[in-house]
């Protein structure tokens, strides 16, 4: 099962289009978005996707209320765990606590965001991806991540 990777769109319409027009093409099956969406009108975009979301607040996420009924209740608390593919999945937002929970063994994929910067690595037994930021705004870079929970392998992609 092949899916989309986001966090930090702040915004940033053109290249969320750019995201959700590749995770189409690449027929992903399930979209996670790792906060910092910033506005309820990302939606709009977010609302073209061919497959499942699910996403979470992160610190920069403003209109909460908005966000939630803009998204059909699909934007969640941190951490939110999911189990998707017999693949035991948690997202947060912020990187502090990113280690200890890929060291703790209990999941196969830390997915984060926050940072702005594109990262894949093992720790352990554990996948940990950060796809960077999808904005663009801090380096400039937009990206995204696709991850194929069957190989347990990722890629960063370039906006």
């Amino acid at each position: 099962m092949l899916i989309g990777i986001i966090a930090d769109t702040h915004d940033n319409i053109i290249t969320l289009k750019k995201a959700v027009d590749y995770f189409n093409a690449k027929g992903v099956r399930h979209v996670i978005h790792a906060g910092d969406f910033t506005s309820p009108f990302t939606f709009r975009i977010l609302k073209e996707l061919h497959s499942d979301f699910t996403g979470i607040f992160g610190n920069n996420d403003g209109d909460r209320l908005l966000l939630q009924k803009h998204s059909d209740g699909k934007i969640l608390n941190q951490p939110h765990l999911l189990d998707l593919d017999n693949r035991k999945i948690i997202v947060i937002h912020e990187h502090h606590i990113v280690e200890a929970l890929a060291e703790s063994g209990h999941y196969d994929l830390v997915i984060y965001g926050h940072t702005h910067k594109p990262e894949i690595r093992k720790v352990k037994d554990a996948l940990v991806i950060n796809p960077g930021e999808a904005g663009g705004w801090l380096y400039g870079k937009p990206t995204v991540a696709v991850a194929d929970l069957l190989k347990m392998t990722a890629k960063i992609v370039n906006l």
